[in-house]
């Protein structure tokens, strides 16, 4: 993982860019980790160019439907972390409904098993979401655990100023290096 830029953010953001980039470091078959605001917006990523690292691995190249291999593991979902940003704000959105539907409660957590992967949705608070995509052979259990320590110490702290700050940070990172042409 490509560690973001922290300069000229505030203790908060920096702290939740450090919990971010330990979840990932901790946790063995973690691929990608995003934080998104109840809009769908993008607020933290733990690789913020999976379109240039999919690029540089020959994803192009590759036959349909066969799996995208960078330095021997998958570089996650298609296209962008804002591509995971979008599943992990439609499937937030998709059993928030269910859940109203079935007047169970609010939606804790979601898991979605794949063949070569594991996508897991985490509600953080006011509706903020921790998206985490990981291997076929990633710890369930373990990632579960690690992405509620991270939820537990995030959660208080994820003011509206705070996703303020996030987004911005974002943006100014993705006009960066889209000015510049390098990933990071």
């Amino acid at each position: 993982m490509t560690a973001p830029s922290t300069f000229g953010l505030s203790s908060e953001a920096r702290n939740l860019h450090w919990l971010l980039t330990n979840l990932v470091e901790e946790v063995p078959g973690i691929l990608s980790v995003a934080v998104v605001s109840s809009d769908g917006l993008l607020l933290l990523s733990s690789d913020p160019d999976l379109a240039k690292a999919r690029t540089d691995s020959g994803e192009g190249a590759r036959t349909p439907g066969a799996p995208a291999v960078r330095a021997g593991k998958r570089a996650g979902p298609r296209g962008s972390a804002a591509d995971l940003a979008t599943v992990v704000s439609g499937i937030g959105s998709l059993t928030v409904g269910a859940a109203k539907l079935m007047d169970y409660g609010q939606v804790r957590h979601t898991m979605v098993a794949m063949d070569e992967g594991s996508l897991f949705v985490m509600s953080i608070s006011d509706g903020s979401l921790l998206g985490v995509h990981g291997s076929a052979d990633v710890d369930m259990s373990v990632v579960a655990y690690h992405m509620a320590l991270f939820v537990g110490r995030a959660g208080h702290v994820l003011t509206p100023e705070l996703r303020s700050e996030l987004r911005m940070s974002m943006e100014n990172t993705a006009l960066e290096n889209k000015s510049t042409g390098s990933p990071r």
